[in-house]
């Protein structure tokens, strides 16, 4: 088995666990699936710059270098995705305190808008 194969496996392991979790109808298990999804390009950006060996990570006079671009690319992604994730995580949040319901359309299943609930039982 090639570490090519492995890469390409566990990327798409966690892009289908990431598309899963997406499609749930909470709003905890979008906001994970989106960090899911977040890492996996992450990670794919990251495999794409290729594992240089014997290569300089700045230039040199001599030999060969390797490209920083991916590094970059991927630091400023992570970057990005915390602060998006806090800020779905502040919307999940303000969604749930204003509908009363972690569902993502602000309706549970089963309960009919505008009538009360039946929590004497």
């Amino acid at each position: 088995m090639s570490l090519e194969f492995l890469v390409a496996s566990g990327i798409g392991a966690v892009t289908a666990t990431g598309i899963y979790l997406v499609l749930r109808g909470r709003t905890w298990p979008v906001v994970l699936g989106m960090s899911l999804l977040g890492y996996a390009v992450n990670v794919f950006i990251f495999a794409m710059g290729r594992l240089w060996q014997d290569a300089a990570p700045i230039l040199t006079a001599t030999g060969r270098v390797a490209d920083p671009l991916p590094q970059a690319l991927v630091l400023t992604a992570i970057v990005i995705g915390f602060a998006t994730t806090g800020f779905v995580i502040e919307l999940a949040l303000r969604s749930r305190h204003e509908s009363d319901s972690d569902h993502v359309d602000g309706h549970e299943p089963g309960h009919r808008p505008g009538h009360a609930r039946d929590d004497t039982a």
